[in-house]
């Protein structure tokens, strides 16, 4: 049986996933993955380019050549055996393409945002490992050392007889803006969804080191998670595996208390 890579390729524009984790949009589509390895697929609305099949590259989208940053996706497509042989541990970041771009579409000052909450810039990483699914079966992608440690917790908590649920990992600079599109276009102030969101550029979930925890039962992200077994013994464990809670109660930054957000962040 062929084996099908567990990593993510990151560029500035365009993702490289491994087509088994990717969901057919129609019966050519389902065809060409199942002998694919990895899609192309832009960032900014996750379509899909192109395909590497054994025999060469299947379009997948016309004029996908005049895609934004293809060549960049290609060349990182061409590397893919490289980052295989050389295993994979060295994770460099993207440059931060288009950030000031994206933030004066949303009418946000970079140097006063910076400066009021103290968030730092956060680039993307070139590569992702795969740390599982979270509760909705959506890969989970961290960085190497944050998804081992996420697997090596969830293990512990398993033991002690408690479940923890990821509900979601990495995001791109503009997955995080699509975030604040969909809000806005729902009616919401930019000051209603910046204490909720950190703006694009700013968000510990580029790192691909953070991730949304939850419990069975629980709905994501909301404050009554910190009365969950789950918060109990996160509050009592994850240190000891190198994850912190980053925006508790009164947190500097201006980010409302977020119990089920916790950081890899290893001593």
């Amino acid at each position: 049986m062929r084996r099908h890579p567990r990593i993510l390729i990151n560029t500035p524009d365009i993702e490289l996933w491994p087509a088994a984790l990717l969901r057919a949009r129609g019966n050519r589509d389902a065809r060409i993955l199942a002998r694919a390895r990895y899609v192309l697929r832009r960032k900014r609305d996750g379509r899909y380019l192109v395909a590497e099949l054994p025999e060469g590259l299947m379009p997948l989208r016309p004029r996908w050549m005049r895609e934004t940053g293809i060549d960049d996706a290609l060349d990182a497509l061409d590397a893919v055996p490289e980052h295989a042989r050389a295993g994979l541990e060295h994770v460099g970041t993207l440059p931060l393409h288009r950030l000031h771009e994206r933030l004066d579409a949303l009418g946000i000052d970079a140097d006063a945002y910076a400066e009021r909450t103290g968030l730092p810039l956060v680039a993307e990483p070139d590569w992702l490992a795969l740390a599982g699914f979270d509760r909705f079966r959506r890969p989970l992608w961290l960085q190497v050392d944050a998804a081992r440690a996420w697997a090596h917790l969830h293990t512990a908590a398993h033991r002690d007889g408690v479940v923890l649920d990821a509900i979601s990992g990495y995001r791109s600079h503009d997955y995080q803006l699509g975030i604040f599109e969909r809000k806005r276009a729902r009616g919401l102030a930019l000051d209603e969804i910046l204490p909720i969101n950190a703006a694009p550029g700013y968000s510990e979930h580029h790192s691909g080191l953070a991730l949304d925890i939850g419990a069975p039962g629980e709905p994501p992200a909301e404050e009554s998670f910190e009365a969950t077994e789950a918060f109990a013994w996160l509050t009592g464990n994850a240190g000891d595996y190198g994850f912190t809670m980053s925006y508790p109660r009164g947190n500097p930054h201006g980010i409302v208390y977020e119990p089920w957000h916790w950081r890899y962040a290893p001593p």
